[in-house]
């Protein structure tokens, strides 16, 4: 395995923390209205993350770092062809976390409700935009003679693209009302177990869906899977763990739940990635790809960042895994101190 492949492993595997733990907070601001009913309810939720969005945001700055250090065209193509997207994207996540922490510090309502609808609105665009960017990155981009993006805003705007923006949607979705289920109690327990049993089967046939589109609009995703059909262990490890979800629901198995709910968010990125590999970015003409070689640093760059990586990644995890022992347990309405 050469160093170009480590390094497409080793962003993905942050791209992934990054999901799965960003993810749950993404899902739960998305739902903050209809899994917070009541002030106290709200409180509870903006409780449930506080202690852990800010590491979780880690994974997205050490993921994004990654990126620009080892394939530092993909990040510059990405970043430039998609910038208005991610302009979208980077100011929710300022408003998101100015909603966050500085929910309980307002002193009127009026200030409460406008950080509730910062949270709300900071949560869902993320939510949608990741998968439309991903999707677009699938389906392929035009790309000009310095691969630098060619196309507009709205041409961004394509139906696979999102298919793919509705169906991260709902995997966001579906990782909130799981972790929802394990921080609450009581009424707003249940409502945060029945979301969590109908987003597994809506992502379910969605999934499926967009399996279907993508053997049809973008055949290229599939051609490593033809090559190796263990590959498929992948999306069918997706399809397991969406169908046993509803099952754990009517048991009260919460933590089974949110385990289940974060393999099959894991291997809808994975599917996905074993379908791109060796490419990074698909352009609507192939010889343009962005692949982990002709995009990638030099081998010694690969080569000291590889060494930085296995120093700092396990740092990131020891932390994450430390920040979650303390504040483990149900959330309350009352102010914390983090």
């Amino acid at each position: 395995m050469d160093l170009n492949t480590v390094w497409f492993l080793l962003v993905g595997v942050l791209i992934i923390g990054y999901a799965l733990l960003d993810g749950f907070d993404l899902g739960v601001g998305s739902l903050f209205y209809v899994l917070g009913k009541t002030d106290k309810e709200r409180k509870i939720l903006i409780n449930a993350i506080g202690p852990v969005w800010d590491g979780n945001e880690v994974w997205l700055l050490t993921g994004g770092g990654a990126l620009f250090a080892a394939f530092p065209l993909v990040y510059a193509s990405v970043f430039s062809g998609f910038y208005l997207a991610m302009m979208l994207v980077l100011f929710a996540l300022i408003f998101r976390a100015v909603a966050v922490e500085y929910y309980f510090k307002v002193d009127t309502p009026g200030l409460q409700k406008l950080m509730g609808g910062l949270f709300f609105l900071g949560s869902f665009l993320p939510a949608l935009l990741f998968g439309v960017a991903v999707g677009n990155v699938v389906y392929g981009i035009p790309l000009d003679a310095e691969q630098n993006y060619a196309g507009t805003f709205f041409g961004l705007l394509k139906p696979f693209a999102l298919c793919f923006g509705i169906v991260g949607l709902f995997a966001f979705l579906l990782q909130g009302a799981a972790y929802a289920a394990l921080k609450t109690e009581g009424d707003q327990q249940k409502r945060a177990q029945e979301f969590s049993k109908n987003f597994a089967l809506i992502l379910l046939v969605l999934w499926l869906i967009g399996g279907i589109y993508s053997k049809m609009a973008a055949p290229h995703l599939w051609e490593n899977y033809q090559k190796l059909p263990l590959l498929y262990v992948l999306p069918l490890l997706t399809l397991v763990s969406l169908i046993l979800i509803p099952g754990w629901v009517r048991k009260n198995a919460y933590q089974k739940v949110f385990t289940a709910t974060s393999i099959a968010f894991a291997t809808m990125i994975l599917t996905v990635a074993a379908g791109l590999y060796p490419n990074w970015v698909i352009a609507t003409e192939p010889a343009k790809n962005l692949t982990i070689y002709n995009a990638s640093s030099s081998p010694l760059t690969l080569k000291v960042m590889l060494i930085i990586a296995l120093i700092g990644v396990p740092i990131v995890l020891l932390y994450t895994i430390y920040a979650y022992r303390v504040f483990r347990g149900k959330a309350t309405p009352e102010q914390k101190g983090y």
